[in-house]
């Protein structure tokens, strides 16, 4: 409906009633746990745990939910009563949706070889409350994720259905500041070579990993002790997304940001400046540079570089 979302006791009824109901039934993994995807899995987040590898391998306990999902296809095993809720809330005004957070229960390992099946219900639809992205409800969902009957783990995924706030900005209003970076004890020296216009890595004294981000100790050897080297700034892109939506102050969309691999081996995350959203690619070669966005505030971003 057009103008204000409907707003009343009734309607909440209406979305409340849907409380208990399956959000997706009968489900069966698309695939038996595996030892590709977790190989996968486990070098897109650089985990190199040997508890993931071997004859006794088992899956890193957060994929629960990759082996539920469905690809790019529209999953068979959701129910009308899920797509009736969502509906309900696009006719209403909330049409726009982000994830909010999600909650995973781990109660045994998966292996290789495991067939998953799943189930999920509507397990809560809250009362309507007001969000910086705009008013709306959150919807949550919990998946039981079983193996031969048994319960390997609860994922529990929740949403906010939303109708977007519009906030025109008045033309003599002051330009938002980025967000301030987070600096603690464990990370000051990163921040304080930026600001010097140095790319610091940390090094293992005990081993010689270079780890980023920037850690208390070693996750090879677990020794306490580091120096650190400076990257050349020589990179590409490991992998990316392009942000459309929603917008935050600070940023005008559409905008990519990157996941950088380093000429040193270790990945971190930046915007990638100098070519078009659209035209960012995974292999990208990409060089380091830092900008000043504030007078407190440098980061390090990447320029692409095109061939």
């Amino acid at each position: 409906m057009n103008g204000e979302p409907e707003v009343h006791e009734e309607f909440e009824a209406r979305l409340k009633a849907y409380e208990g109901r399956p959000a997706a039934a009968t489900g069966v993994g698309r695939d038996p746990v595996n030892a590709p995807m977790i190989r996968h899995w486990c070098e897109a987040m650089g985990d190199t745990n040997p508890a993931y590898t071997g004859p006794d391998a088992i899956a890193p306990p957060t994929m629960l939910q990759a082996w539920t999902m469905a690809g790019l296809s529209r999953r068979p095993e959701r129910t009308a009563a899920y797509d009736e809720l969502l509906g309900l809330l696009d006719e209403s005004g909330h049409h726009a949706v982000v994830a909010t957070d999600c909650e995973q229960e781990y109660l045994r390992p998966l292996r290789p070889g495991d067939e998953i099946t799943f189930d999920s219900v509507i397990e809560s639809v809250s009362e309507r409350k007001t969000t910086k992205l705009g008013p709306g409800y959150f919807v949550t969902t919990r998946t039981d994720v079983r193996v031969g009957g048994e319960l390997a783990g609860t994922h529990r995924f929740r949403i906010l259905k939303y109708a977007p706030a519009h906030r025109p900005k008045a033309s003599n209003a002051p330009e938002e500041r980025r967000p301030r970076p987070v600096v603690n004890r464990d990370n000051a020296g990163f921040w304080e070579g930026v600001a010097r216009h140095e790319l610091l890595i940390q090094r293992c004294t005990g081993c010689g990993t270079l780890r980023f981000p920037w850690l208390p100790g070693c996750n090879s050897c677990g020794w306490p002790d580091w120096d650190t080297v400076e990257a050349s700034g020589e990179g590409t892109v490991y992998s990316y997304v392009v942000m459309h939506h929603p917008p935050f102050p600070a940023f005008e969309p559409p905008f990519a940001v990157g996941l950088i691999e380093l000429a040193e081996g270790v990945r971190i995350v930046s915007n990638v400046v100098g070519v078009p959203y659209d035209k960012v690619r995974i292999g990208m070669p990409v060089r380091l540079e830092f900008r000043r966005y504030d007078d407190e505030l440098v980061l390090p971003v990447f320029q692409g570089v095109t061939r």
